[in-house]
């Protein structure tokens, strides 16, 4: 009775010593509150100025660096009379006005009618109504020195007695000398006019900003109204033409995007942030009567409040010696690096206590379990108060 009554005494005594470490350590350990934040940032920049076609990311969406956070509207150019691309001297990347300045035009459009005719009425019929020519007005021409060139035309502008017909049929040598009918049976009396056939020079095509697409080829045949180039405002860094895409270009979670649909941005403007999820940290702040129980370097527990189940381990980096901005008791900031998982995002509430005093408590528990002197077992029939004598 006596030996069970003692063991239970040194049990409780052991408990007793056991509480009162381990409620000293907590009353060592620190806790503050805090938030995951971002401990990395990455500037997302426009490669090329334009205006936003569409928003394709949102704020606070995860992404890799070749998703798409904006699109970006072109300026096109469209061929304006039907005839041929006969020379392109652009192409993707390129700056449309340096191309322009070099060779005259990004392309060149050769005119369904290649001749036309530079005229006058002084060789005319000489009737009033010969000597009057109209604008649109459709006439014939025969080469002076060969008849088996001739062709078909229509007046397009008039000066005083001059006048100029753009060929529509026959071909010609330029320099050729023609007479113009009214009739194509070439009748004296129709006779309007003599003139002198000249090549049509192609049409150059330019454009401003740098060129992000040819939509022809060199030879193809287009109609007024077809699509010739496209091309984005400024220059394309290194010439290289990145498309009408920008990319997150980093993978993690966009933090914020500063440009809307229908906005005008530049190129070099940051458009998005991007919080990479490898820079996630902890953010909390330590009052200022507790600022010397956490230091660089010490080991702290991280818990999320939306779940006590979640605990992480965590290592302080930076202690702030300047305390935060607002009234009240000076606060400093603590930074603590740890490693995340699927389950923490960013803006979590989380709670941090310091760890480093629960070990060396846990530790002195340990080793006072194992000096304190084991109680020996009196043997059976022998009196408490002559252990070690002799039976009677």
């Amino acid at each position: 009775m006596k030996k069970t009554l003692i063991t239970a005494l040194c049990a409780l005594c052991a408990l007793c010593a056991l509480s009162l470490l381990t409620g000293a350590a907590l009353a060592d350990s620190l806790t503050l509150n805090g938030s995951v934040a971002a401990g990395k940032t990455v500037e997302v920049y426009a490669p090329i100025g334009g205006t936003i076609q569409a928003v394709v990311a949102e704020v606070g969406q995860e992404v890799t660096e070749t998703d798409v956070l904006y699109s970006l509207k072109t300026t096109k150019v469209y061929a304006d009379e039907d005839g041929t691309v006969t020379g392109i001297f652009g192409f993707p990347g390129d700056s449309a006005q340096t191309v322009t300045t070099r060779y005259g035009a990004v392309m060149y459009l050769e005119a369904s009618s290649v001749y036309s005719v530079s005229a006058s009425t002084d060789n005319a019929y000489n009737t009033t109504d010969t000597k009057f020519v109209h604008v649109g007005e459709t006439v014939y021409l025969q080469c002076r020195s060969n008849n088996s060139r001739y062709g078909k035309g229509t007046i397009t502008s008039i000066e005083g007695t001059s006048y100029k017909v753009d060929v529509t049929q026959g071909t010609f040598i330029p320099g050729d000398s023609v007479d113009v009918y009214r009739d194509e049976a070439h009748s004296n009396a129709q006779k309007i006019g003599r003139g002198t056939v000249s090549r049509v020079s192609p049409t150059a095509v330019t454009a401003s900003g740098s060129i992000v697409r040819i939509a022809v080829r060199d030879g193809d045949k287009v109609k007024r109204g077809d699509l010739l180039l496209e091309t984005l405002d400024g220059t394309f860094d290194g010439y290289y033409m990145s498309g009408t895409d920008i990319l997150a270009g980093s993978a993690g979670i966009v933090g914020s995007m500063s440009a809307s649909q229908g906005s005008a941005i530049q190129g070099g403007s940051v458009v998005a942030v991007i919080y990479p999820v490898s820079g996630m940290r902890v953010e909390a702040t330590v009052p200022e009567d507790s600022r010397a129980s956490i230091k660089k370097g010490d080991k702290v527990r991280i818990e999320l409040e939306a779940d006590e189940s979640k605990v992480y381990e965590g290592t302080v980096r930076m202690v702030s010696s300047l305390a935060e901005s607002g009234s009240g008791e000076a606060t400093y900031k603590v930074l603590i690096d740890f490693t995340p998982d699927q389950d923490v995002n960013f803006g979590m509430s989380v709670v941090v206590t310091t760890i480093e005093a629960e070990e060396e408590a846990t530790e002195d528990v340990e080793t006072e379990e194992e000096t304190e002197p084991e109680q020996q077992d009196v043997p059976e029939g022998r009196p408490e108060g002559r252990r070690g004598a002799p039976n009677d």
